[in-house]
């Protein structure tokens, strides 16, 4: 599958050929996250901390950008990461994977010492975790190249490969000759690098056609793409569609339904007509085998599934989508096709919908519609001391926690901050530990 690449130089977002002379520069970086998050991972690349032009804190032009994108997506984070607390602190706001370059090697290593920086790669996989680790395997002229690719060590792409992947979940390997030059990528150096390894592998570096990505696909390989997608040579919709398994399936890939809050509501098959329509009205739609027929789920009942987002498995033959649903999904009225309530279950982020919707559109006789700022403080406050100071059963603990919940949905929703906000710091706050 197409991992989409955001790299980022004085604060815009940039492409550059090998690495070094700028070709394009944008600053939509909000809405590029949003539309590529739609059909896979996305890769944020901070090109001044590779080329170490930072301040003396140690941050970059691109910082700030950097971290306010780093919980839009399923984001993997790169660029200058040469150390243990670096790759924690970026874990913790919001990234999931890592991306280690120069300091992953030893650049003189003397007779009998590793080619690695074994020290601290060991560091950082008890640190993170192996599985967040990805290490970056670049080349020129078939050489491991380090420093933002202004310099090489006497190190071979395949050999450092076989070391690097004891210590990481996958590879990144960009063919630095040919990034940015749209020409096409290494084939032969990616199938050598596939056969070398077990480890999950991502080509990067002049991929210029959709037919260069299945064909990296059917190897068994990732893409990471930039210059093919600014520059619409490839599109994310057609990469997505295309690297899906459908001979496998014999045409018809599963697709589960889930809500953002995880529930699973239903699952229905898709052709490549279904997933095109998903894709274009943002609607998931599926293919009906009895009627032999594309049908937008919700276009008789008007319980739409609003698409969020595809996630294929690493077997390219079932799809997650990931929906915001408008009422039950399940024909029978039910909220999904797995149970007969009719209803949602309660959450936190439904409770607070149902909050935003109050005041947006007030009832007649709507409690939460009279709340201003100081009486919502104050009743939870009076909530909380009723919690700690009153409850004694466990149904009037039940019962004073859910009046607290409430209030505090209230005063959050006041001051803008959602429950994905709270989980995020507490995210956050776990992974620093």
């Amino acid at each position: 599958m197409v991992i989409a690449s955001i790299d980022m130089k004085d604060g815009h977002v940039v492409q550059l050929k090998n690495g070094k002379d700028l070709v394009l520069q944008r600053d939509d970086a909000d809405s590029l996250i949003g539309d590529f998050n739609k059909f896979g991972e996305v890769a944020i690349i901070d090109l001044d901390q590779a080329l170490r032009n930072t301040d003396a804190k140690g941050n970059t032009k691109n910082t700030e950008l950097l971290k306010s994108l780093l919980r839009k997506g399923n984001v993997r984070v790169g660029g200058g990461i040469r150390d243990v607390k670096k790759a924690r602190e970026l874990i913790s706001l919001g990234a999931e994977k890592v991306i280690v370059g120069s300091a992953a090697w030893n650049p003189n290593p003397k007779a009998g010492e590793s080619i690695l920086n074994v020290q601290f790669l060991e560091d950082l996989c008890k640190a993170i975790g192996k599985q967040r680790v990805i290490i970056s395997v670049d080349a020129i002229n078939g050489k491991i190249a380090v420093r933002g690719w202004t310099e090489t060590i006497d190190v071979s792409l395949i050999d450092g490969a076989k070391e690097a992947e004891k210590y990481c979940s996958e590879l990144l390997f960009t063919c630095v000759e040919k990034e940015g030059c749209m020409q096409g990528t290494d084939m032969e150096a990616v199938k050598a690098l596939r056969s070398a390894v077990k480890c999950r592998v991502v080509a990067a570096g002049g991929v210029n056609s959709l037919e260069q990505v299945v064909e990296l696909e059917r190897l068994g390989c990732d893409v990471q793409l930039g210059m093919a997608l600014y520059t619409g040579v490839v599109n994310l919709k057609d990469a997505f569609i295309n690297c899906l398994d459908f001979q496998k399936v014999g045409g018809m890939i599963p697709v589960i339904a889930q809500s953002v809050a995880g529930e699973v509501l239903m699952m229905g098959y898709a052709n490549k007509e279904a997933f095109e329509k998903s894709f274009e009205t943002g609607k998931l739609t599926f293919f009906s085998r009895t009627r032999n027929t594309l049908w937008t789920k919700g276009e008789t009942s008007g319980h739409f599934l609003e698409l969020v987002k595809m996630r294929a498995d690493c077997d390219r033959d079932t799809v997650l989508a990931t929906v915001k649903p408008n009422g039950g999904a399940c024909h029978t009225g039910s909220f999904t096709c797995f149970e007969s309530d009719p209803d949602a279950k309660s959450n936190m982020e439904r409770l607070y919908d149902v909050i935003s919707e109050r005041f947006a559109n007030p009832r007649p006789g709507s409690y939460t519609a009279t709340l201003d700022d100081k009486r919502v403080r104050e009743k939870v406050m009076e909530e909380a001391e009723e919690l700690t100071d009153d409850a004694e059963t466990k149904d009037e603990v039940i019962w004073e926690a859910a009046d607290l919940l409430y209030f505090v949905s209230v005063l959050m929703y006041k001051e803008g901050v959602s429950w994905q906000d709270v989980y995020n710091e507490l995210d956050r706050r776990h992974k620093e530990k």
